[in-house]
């Protein structure tokens, strides 16, 4: 068979090995470039569409792609990988080039009309949505819905807390359905702002138009629907709502932070309606799936990002808003100063980042009203050490690598001068301290360990 049909079926080898997300987001992305083969083994050449993907396939399947292609030949597998060249623009004859409107173009601007009508952000696309075991089945059921709307799944609920992709997720099933068919009624709205067209519709006795619009969409996604809570007139309209775009084969798609059993306020028909539908809750994103998103955003701006500093950002930002708001200063810093972006200059704007935002905490709290005794005290709890160990001279490494996180605590996210922490721990210079708090931001980079027991530090200072 040619390269072309090797690699397909090698695929529907793999769609069966592999997740649904990690099919779609990876191995479908992938091309195989060149095969090369002798009587006892072969060696195949992969193409990835850039350099994330590529490490990831590496790390995370290599060794499945490397077995489908050993099963699917019956011979022994080498695997090489590259990444895939952008596509080459040739220069056509002018005769050769057809009407100067086709009717993609047309069809292209009538999905664009069609989102822009919907309310939909164009970045909010299934393309620039990162995938991982934290979010894949969501993931795989918004496509699900997405190709069958109102017949996969006629209600699905997603629910997490705040940066996890809901409304990402959502908007992307909206962008797949207009892409189909751009003529398709689809409405995304907050259910704040759905409640506002209500009171809007009642103080101008145009509850009918307001009817109309909403019962005869195909796909209506409403975002936070935990705000209509305790809001009866609202509630009951929405029921309504409900009810006649289901009888009709129309999607639903909701997002809340509560699971609808716990929102508060909510009528038990619609927690009824609710938890009949499709529930997934998604988690908080893993850092692997955190230094994606970094590099896809990154790729979209037009960022050229190496993977160590996605790693540095990711390892040292937990918050996926706040992944965008340090790529955005780090825009700014290339833009301003002309710098690259390094190691040293990521470093420069994530501290500065942190010290303007509520990053450096989980609990949305600084920790500058907490006492470094505290600090210290949950460090050696985490790491099962006392706190005389901790402030000592020794330099065991199962003390040095505690005392370092202490240091960067009080430092970054307490605020402390460097002298006081020096203090603190025997009286060291500040350079130790400032040693530190540099090894512990790179080593958090790449060290799940680590970043596990700064959280689990941070919940107990809380």
């Amino acid at each position: 068979m040619n390269t072309i049909e090797l690699w397909k079926t090698v695929q529907e080898d793999l769609r069966v090995e592999l997740s649904a997300g990690t099919f779609s987001s990876f191995i479908s992305q992938t091309k195989l470039e060149k095969v090369e083969e002798d009587e006892e083994k072969i060696s195949a050449l992969l193409a990835a569409s850039s350099s994330f993907h590529q490490q990831w396939i590496k790390t995370n399947c290599s060794q499945q792609i490397k077995d489908a292609f050993e099963r699917v030949t019956h011979k022994s597998c080498e695997l090489q990988f590259t990444l895939a060249a952008p596509d080459s623009k040739q220069t056509l004859p002018l005769s050769s080039y057809g009407p100067l409107f086709s009717a993609a173009d047309d069809s292209r601007a009538a999905y664009h009309r069609s989102t822009q009508a919907a309310h939909l952000r164009p970045d909010f696309t299934f393309e620039q949505f990162a995938v991982s075991s934290t979010n894949e089945m969501a993931y795989a059921a918004a496509q699900a819905v997405s190709r069958n709307p109102g017949q996969a799944y006629h209600l699905l609920f997603l629910f997490g807390g705040v940066g996890v992709g809901k409304t990402h997720l959502m908007q992307g099933i909206g962008h797949r359905i207009l892409e189909a068919d751009p003529q398709t009624k689809v409405i995304y709205r907050s259910a704040e702002q759905f409640t506002n067209e209500i009171i809007e519709a009642i103080q101008y006795k145009t509850t009918a138009e307001f009817r109309k619009r909403y019962r005869s969409v195909k796909a209506l996604m409403l975002d936070d629907i935990q705000f209509i809570g305790g809001k009866d007139k609202v509630q009951e309209e929405f029921f309504h709502t409900f009810n006649a775009i289901h009888q009709e084969g129309g999607q639903i798609v909701l997002t809340s932070d509560q699971f609808p059993s716990e929102i508060l306020g909510l009528e038990a028909r619609l927690k009824s309606r609710f938890e009949g539908g499709l529930t997934i809750d998604i988690q908080q994103p893993s850092f692997e799936l955190r230094a994606a998103i970094v590099l896809i955003k990154a790729k979209a701006w037009g960022i050229d990002i190496p993977m160590d500093v996605a790693q540095l950002i990711a390892g040292n930002i937990e918050s996926t808003r706040f992944l965008e708001g340090v790529l955005k200063r780090l825009l700014a810093e290339t833009q301003i100063h002309g710098n690259k972006i390094t190691i040293e200059v990521a470093e420069k704007v994530i501290k500065s980042f942190k010290a303007n935002t509520s990053e450096s905490s989980n609990q949305n709290q600084p920790l500058t009203k907490i006492s470094p005794n505290s600090v210290i005290s949950a460090v050696c709890e985490v790491f099962g050490i006392r706190s005389a160990e901790i402030k000592g001279g020794r330099r065991q490494k199962d003390l040095v690598i505690p005392r370092h996180l202490a240091m960067y605590i009080l430092k970054t996210e307490a605020q402390l001068p460097l002298v006081s922490i020096g203090r603190i721990f025997g009286g060291r210079d500040h350079s130790t301290v400032i040693h530190a708090t540099d090894k512990i931001t790179a080593e958090l980079a790449t060290n799940a360990h680590l970043r596990g027991a700064l959280a689990e530090v941070r919940k107990r200072i809380a």
